[in-house]
């Protein structure tokens, strides 16, 4: 397929505390799979503290993903894809904490309420990449002040 067919686009990948305010905002090109993101995106968190757990959605069910964030102590909390061969390594432990995934959905609510971030009118991410990092500190006010 030639370049001016595939689809285009830019992924937003972000991680939020517990209250559901913004700790780290990455962007990329709309192709790779989020589970290629995730180290990009703890490198580039707001605050020195590593988070202790991240929960995400079935696309984040990776072995290998698990295995390296384990590696540095941080605990992965993903649903298993109905597809799995392999065997299932989460509890209905853990998962019972998947139902707090709601937050991060709000984190992109709050975002989409911004025009700029809800569509991408830049040319260069990093121009789009302010206007996010704006719309996230302008919630962080909203919300400590």
């Amino acid at each position: 397929m030639g370049k001016t067919k595939r689809g285009k686009g830019t992924k937003l990948v972000a991680v939020a505390d517990r209250t559901g305010l913004p700790i780290a905002v990455h962007t990329a090109s709309a192709s790779p799979h989020e589970i290629t993101l995730v180290k990009d995106t703890l490198a580039e968190r707001h605050v020195a503290a590593q988070p202790t757990r991240l929960i995400g959605d079935r696309a984040y069910d990776s072995d290998r993903l698990d295995a390296e964030l384990a590696a540095e102590r941080i605990d992965l909390i993903a649903p298993h894809r109905v597809n799995r061969s392999k065997a299932k390594t989460q509890d209905g432990r853990a998962l019972r904490r998947h139902v707090r995934r709601w937050r991060i959905e709000r984190l992109f609510a709050w975002l989409q309420n911004f025009r700029r971030v809800l569509t991408r009118w830049e040319y260069h991410v990093t121009n789009y990449l302010g206007f996010v990092h704006l719309g996230c500190i302008r919630i962080l006010l909203r919300n400590y002040f």
